[in-house]
């Protein structure tokens, strides 16, 4: 046992020395995990979960007395100008509501009247719309009739889990886009050191030693993920992403780098050369990343998006240091990552060996 374990080593110091020579893929590495952490740390960590509402006409403040406190701040302006010119100066409102002075007393008795909505080009649609139907409420409100649409309740409204108020900020929806990436180099390397190795018949020479089928598979499998687990290690400590559950987010980032290896046995068993290991690379990565991209819009994740093998990875990143989830609330992500891990790395491996076999 010893002793295959000393040819296993020695085939992984091989290819740990080759990927030291390989300048393209060290600068591209070091300057990756530099530009990773120097974005991630300019990046606003902070979530404003607030609308900033310009009021023209202190009759209308009873109607906001209710929506203060549920995320919308409301000021007021003595005139129409004033409300524009701090809506187009940025200065503390995006969106505001010009109410006609006779407002109260036309609805009241029954009649029409017109609010004029002010808006930036920086407001979403479904802001806009949101407070052209708050406008019509306020007048249904103020009529002393109920709307012609009833609210559900909040449970009704809310599927899946209600974040609000406890929205995750752009730095921390970046976590797994960053590791994805870092993952996808050392996919990259790997799959280009197989390929080369197959290419050049450094396979044949290793395998007139004692070392085994077996073995060169395993070396690689172990090389793959070590270049893997430790640029990924690096890049979670520095942008400290650790959170309050260090050892759950150093076992998914294990079995994520098992992950990437096996992808990379499988691009380096089919490409020929440096641009084909780029093309089949990003095939693999291009579904892979999507649940990454998917965390950035709020709401559930759709059940084709939690199908694809990457995302128990960002559910465990995201869960583990966005929430302060442990392994007992990750624990169905935890399983179903190293069930992905598994089935990977073994087909990496089956694809790798056919390949080995027919030289």
């Amino acid at each position: 046992m010893s002793g295959r374990a000393g040819i296993i080593g020695t085939i992984v110091a091989k290819d740990l020395k080759e990927f030291t020579r390989d300048r393209f893929y060290m600068v591209i590495t070091v300057v990756g995990l530099a530009f990773y952490v120097l974005i991630f740390w300019v990046m606003p960590d902070t979530v404003d979960e607030t609308i900033e509402l310009g009021i023209v006409n202190n009759a209308a403040a009873g109607f906001f007395e209710e929506v203060a406190d549920q995320g919308l701040e409301v000021a007021f302006y003595p005139t129409e100008d004033a409300l524009r010119t701090a809506i187009e100066e940025g200065d503390d409102v995006s969106l505001g509501l010009s109410f006609p002075d006779d407002f109260v007393a036309t609805v009241t008795g029954g009649g029409s009247s017109t609010v004029t909505v002010y808006v930036t080009g920086e407001v979403p649609p479904e802001v806009r719309s949101t407070v052209s139907a708050l406008v019509r409420e306020l007048g249904y409100l103020a009529a002393g009739e109920q709307p012609l649409v009833s609210q559900p309740t909040e449970a009704e409204v809310i599927l899946g889990v209600d974040r609000a108020g406890d929205q995750i900020s752009l730095r921390e929806q970046m976590r797994p886009l960053f590791v994805f990436f870092v993952l996808l180099i050392e996919m990259m390397a790997l799959g280009t050191l197989v390929a080369g190795e197959i290419h050049s018949r450094t396979v044949t020479a290793i395998l007139a030693t004692p070392a085994r089928v077996s073995d060169f598979l395993i070396a690689k499998g172990i090389s793959g993920t070590l270049l893997a687990f430790v640029q990924g290690l690096i890049l979670v400590a520095l942008i400290q992403s650790f959170g309050s559950q260090p050892a759950l987010v150093v076992l998914a980032l294990l079995l994520g780098s098992i992950m990437a290896a096996g992808f990379g046995l499988m691009a380096g068993s089919i490409g020929r050369d440096f641009i084909t290991i780029v093309f089949w690379s990003m095939l693999i990565l291009i579904p892979l990343i999507i649940p990454a991209i998917a965390v950035m819009f709020p709401g559930t994740a759709a059940a084709w998006i939690k199908a694809i093998p990457s995302y128990p990875l960002v559910d465990i990143i995201v869960g583990a240091t966005a929430f302060d989830q442990g392994f007992g609330d990750l624990a169905g992500s935890l399983l179903a990552l190293a069930g992905w891990c598994v089935l990977v790395f073994l087909a990496g491996w089956v694809i790798l060996r056919r390949r080995v076999v027919t030289l």
